[in-house]
């Protein structure tokens, strides 16, 4: 039984499924109009960590993440820069790909774009007007928030309380500051697509409610993304499902913040990192060990320090996986559970079992696999080579589950550098210490990884 956080009940609960054995699951994506930020990419190993665990445990899982490619974002750079909408979103969702990709965040089922349902939203917006439950102005269309009873769910708020919270915007025209805009009406120069309340565009919120009914139909089992998009995209999203007598998600969750110090991570706090530039600096394996070292729904610091931390980690993941010559697993792949569990590995694999049908928790499972690391060796010291081998590669296939490889990065090695390794054994041997350094040095130049083993110097690319 699989249980996770719902954010419209407030409670870990079950998460039932629609159809038996299959997970329809929909992601929102990100909005192309610049490269991905560091909470981009927490949302994404968040949501292919469970997809990829959901997997494991023999789901068909149906994953859908869109693509925002039309927005008011999109259209600022594009006049910005004097090119198209379509080169910006086309830019930079190649960008998003690109990130993915080095995550190791395995391909959606569908990656839906949002222009190319444009012509579903205006059904939507038509119908929604026809049962008054939106209204039309001169700026658009929008949605009366009080035509739907329970509006707020998401946000753990009543109507009144988020009412009165709202910030006060000029357009007198709309009912309510909380109601939203669900068509734009074009302005020069901008894109527009003609409708029957007047030439524009979609809004933002109308875009998912259109995709995931379309691609995983109604009564879907789990809707995802960042703690972000709780208020009020999603509550938005759902009050125009509820208003057409749609039923829309089962299942509502959500990531927590990514921090710097005490604040997240955003562009309008001046505290924006890219994922290009982390992925251009460190392995990309370190930014999923330390998204899985933090439970999904908790903030998660990251700086130089807790990469350097994860990527030290990892060097203990992948120097088992050179003692035991264990496969690469994972990647854009998704590992399925084919292992013949037994002892020591059995007793793993349901520690870790438990801990991640529990609410995706990770840290506890992240923290027993580790300890699995060291026991494996002390095994294998041991003379019990079988039962270390095994627990070994439980844990390869536990990581891989996650999505985290554990790489031998030992390559074939060149005359030259194999001379400077002989070299430096025979100046440990005769204990020339500086000899020794000097030698390291030089093969640190030639970009090797130098490591003292039991057996000499063994040497391996960063």
């Amino acid at each position: 039984m699989i249980r996770l956080y719902d954010s419209a009940s407030g409670e870990v609960r079950e998460l039932r499924l629609r159809d038996p054995g299959r997970l329809a699951m929909y992601v929102c994506g990100p909005t192309v109009y610049d490269v991905p930020h560091l909470g981009h990419g927490r949302f994404a190993l968040v949501w292919d960590v469970a997809r990829r665990w959901f997997t494991f445990r023999g789901l068909v899982v149906d994953y859908v993440s869109n693509i925002t490619d039309i927005d008011d974002k999109i259209i600022a750079r594009a006049a910005r820069e004097a090119t198209s909408e379509h080169e910006v979103a086309a830019t930079y969702e190649d960008e998003w790909w690109r990130a993915l990709e080095r995550l190791g965040v395995a391909a959606p089922t569908h990656a839906p774009h949002a222009t190319h349902y444009v012509e579903s939203m205006v059904a939507l917006i038509d119908e929604l007007v026809d049962r008054d439950v939106a209204y039309a102005t001169r700026d658009g269309v929008y949605f009366d928030v009080a035509r739907v009873p329970d509006y707020g769910l998401l946000a753990g708020q009543p109507l009144d309380s988020l009412r009165a919270g709202a910030r006060v915007e000029a357009n007198e025209e709309k009912r309510s500051v909380l109601d939203f805009a669900l068509w734009k009406s074009a302005k020069p120069g901008e894109p527009r697509w003609t409708a029957p309340f007047g030439d524009g565009r979609p809004g933002w919120h109308t875009e998912c409610v259109v995709m995931s009914l379309d691609l995983l139909g109604e009564d879907f089992d789990l809707h995802c993304g960042g703690l972000d998009l709780k208020f009020p995209h999603h509550e938005n999203e759902r009050a125009q499902a509820v208003a057409l007598g749609r039923p829309f998600a089962r299942h509502w969750a959500h990531n927590g913040w990514v921090m710097v110090g005490d604040q997240k991570m955003s562009k309008s706090l001046g505290n924006f990192t890219t994922l290009t530039d982390l992925l251009a600096r460190a392995d990309p394996r370190a930014y999923r060990l330390l998204v899985l070292r933090s439970h999904y729904r908790a903030p998660v610091e990251v700086t130089g320090a807790t990469i350097a931390d994860a990527t030290r980690a990892l060097e203990r993941l992948d120097a088992l996986a050179r003692r035991f010559v264990l496969p690469r697993l994972a990647g854009t792949a998704l590992v399925r559970d084919e292992v013949e569990w037994r002892g020591e590995a059995a007793a793993l694999a349901a520690v870790v079992g438990a801990q991640l049908d529990d609410d995706l928790n990770t840290p506890v499972a992240v923290a027993a696999l580790f300890e699995a690391v060291t026991r494996a060796h002390a095994l294998a010291d041991e003379g019990r080579d079988e039962d270390a081998g095994h627990l070994a590669l439980a844990v390869a296939v536990l990581f891989g589950a996650m999505g985290l490889s554990l790489e031998d990065r030992r390559e074939a090695i060149d005359d030259v550098s194999a001379e400077l390794v002989a070299r430096r054994d025979a100046a440990r041997a005769q204990r020339d210490w500086a000899r020794a350094d000097e030698l390291r040095d030089q093969l640190g130049a030639r970009g090797w990884l130098v490591e003292d083993g039991p057996e000499g110097t063994v040497v391996r690319r960063p």
